[in-house]
């Protein structure tokens, strides 16, 4: 019990005390995003379940493959906060509040929506990708699925607990999302899976880029010290 005591405060523990002295200091004002997201969540899912409101959030914020890439952009960032009516509504709004609200915590408001929408972004443009390449190929896609229609936070929730894990040294946890995902697909190989897989490599890319920026600041800091003119941030 003491042995897994010690590595739950040695995976989690730096990413706990964060949330819980700010939540202890704020409380909600800690996490105001978040509490909007889980607003504009709950309020779309009310409006779908409406005979007048299905077709207004459709063509909102629903996504399709066979959709012109143009209006799947401007529907992304919405479709973001759409539930899948075909999933409980608590699900989303449990996964949005905890991933969310820790992230808003713990990385700021920006950069969790930064990486949300890229990890949704890049299970969207997958989609293109996997019905291009065809259901034979590993990664593709059959063409059935370019008339799904694909919305919901999964893909940006995925996107931000691996981020969280790299960023607060949790390597297992992101590690065992990342596998989670893989066993999804191996099973399932379905939409959801691969965009899911799409989007942990999207925040893969982000993670490489941050940590090559902050490998390279110590020398930025050398180098504009004595002799060196002051380096620009």
């Amino acid at each position: 019990m003491n042995r897994l005591a010690r590595w739950a405060r040695a995976e989690w523990g730096l990413l706990f005390v964060t949330v819980r002295e700010s939540l202890l200091k704020r409380r909600w004002r800690a996490i105001p995003m978040t509490l909007g997201a889980v607003a504009l969540t709950t309020a779309i899912q009310v409006v779908q379940n409406q005979p007048w409101g299905y077709r207004f959030v459709e063509n909102t914020g629903g996504v399709r493959a066979e959709d012109p890439l143009w209006q799947s952009l401007l529907r992304t960032p919405l479709s973001l906060f759409v539930p899948a009516l075909d999933l409980p509504v608590w699900g989303a709004l449990a996964q949005v509040l905890f991933v969310f609200g820790v992230a808003e915590i713990c990385i700021g408001r920006w950069r969790t929506l930064v990486i949300a929408y890229s990890a949704t972004l890049a299970g969207t443009l997958y989609a293109r990708l996997g019905i291009w390449l065809g259901f034979e190929n590993a990664f593709g896609l059959p063409s059935s699925d370019a008339w799904v229609v694909d919305t919901g936070p999964s893909a940006a929730v995925v996107g931000l607990a691996v981020f969280l894990g790299w960023r607060y040294g949790a390597y297992v946890t992101a590690c065992a999302v990342t596998a989670a995902m893989a066993v999804e697909v191996l099973l399932k190989g379905n939409l959801a899976g691969k965009e899911h897989m799409a989007a942990i490599a999207a925040v893969g890319a982000l993670c490489f880029i941050s940590a090559v920026r902050h490998r390279h600041r110590p020398m930025a800091r050398i180098e504009s010290g004595p002799g060196f003119p002051q380096a620009r941030s």
